[in-house]
């Protein structure tokens, strides 16, 4: 009895150590991966996100993956800009899937979905995916989906590969303009909160700052975050916003008097600034988190991000500086 007692005990543990989700895509085990490293500096052991995506690879082909190239999650998720100019090029390769790494201090995490072809990399943030308590426990349950499943996947890399996107290879027409856009009095200003159905931003879900939150805690964080928008908008935006909570096309938007939409990005600040067409700082303060707001224009596809540099860690002062900035 005792010992069905203890039998019972170290199952439940293991159920806890490891977790799973979904059911993988048969897209898997016959096309090209794409992989995204997301990594908190304050696991341990310390690891970059290179020395991750070197302790993942081999569990990925295991498993009957075909990972081609692997990439810090948080450059590629820097705007929307980016990411279409990333997807081009995942499109010329011929890429099938996008595979997320996330590790938090007390997890790892493996997803895998299909890739959406356009500038939101992935369909949803509702994708297949395996939780356990490390790396090590996450990569042996990962490689363990091969076991039984045959794959078609036969020329893969032995070591992961580490690319370059370069401008040749992108034709986004998504580019930031250093300007005002004009006639803000006259359409209004759509302004997402995150997290809801309405925002577009769904590989930053598999940040590892991000991942795993409770509905609750997410709940409170909109809450807080719209009250706060709310009160720099009164203070410094004299003209007609609308609050988007839901999915709309652009064509409904437009239907609706909303041709302008309020973005909000963040990254490091020298990312950012290089990925807007900006000369980086040169200091230290260029490696710090910052957030940044820019407008984008629906009707031409324009990205106007002002004219002057606005960021700043804090995203209250970011969107004061850049609301100050449009008046100019």
């Amino acid at each position: 009895m005792k010992y069905n007692i203890s039998l019972i005990f170290i199952l439940l543990v293991s159920l806890q150590l490891v977790s799973a989700q979904g059911s993988i895509p048969q897209s898997f085990f016959d096309g090209k991966s794409i992989v995204f490293i997301s990594t908190d500096p304050a696991a341990r052991p310390v690891m970059t996100w290179q020395e991750v995506a070197d302790s993942v690879h081999n569990s990925l082909v295991s498993a009957g993956g075909d990972p081609i190239a692997y990439f810090e999650l948080e450059k590629v998720a820097l705007s929307e800009a980016v990411q279409a100019d990333y997807a081009m090029s995942f499109q010329q390769r011929l890429v099938k899937n996008i595979i997320l790494v996330t590790r938090q201090k007390n997890q790892m995490s493996i997803h895998v979905g299909p890739f959406s072809g356009d500038r939101n990399i992935i369909p949803t943030k509702s994708l297949y995916g395996i939780t356990a308590a490390d790396i090590g426990a996450a990569t042996s349950q990962f490689a363990s989906i091969g076991e039984n499943q045959p794959t078609q996947n036969i020329l893969v890399l032995e070591v992961p590969e580490f690319l370059n996107i370069s401008n040749t290879e992108t034709t986004s027409n998504l580019k930031f303009i250093p300007q005002n856009p004009l006639n803000l009095d006259v359409f209004k200003l759509g302004i997402t909160i995150e997290g809801s159905s309405a925002e577009t931003g769904l590989l930053s879900y598999f940040r590892y700052d991000m991942y795993g939150k409770s509905p609750e805690v997410i709940m409170a964080e909109q809450a807080a975050q719209k009250a706060g928008i709310e009160q720099v908008l009164k203070q410094e935006y004299p003209y007609e916003i609308e609050w988007l909570t839901e999915v709309k096309s652009e064509a409904e938007l437009i239907q609706d008097k909303v041709q302008f939409l309020l973005v909000k990005v963040e990254g490091r600040e020298a990312d950012l600034m290089k990925s807007m067409g900006l000369e980086p700082k040169a200091d230290e303060s260029s490696s710090r988190i910052v957030v940044k707001y820019y407008i984008k224009l629906l009707v031409r596809e324009e990205l106007y991000i002002g004219p002057e540099w606005d960021a700043d860690p804090d995203w209250r002062v970011a969107l004061n500086n850049f609301l100050k900035n449009l008046k100019k």
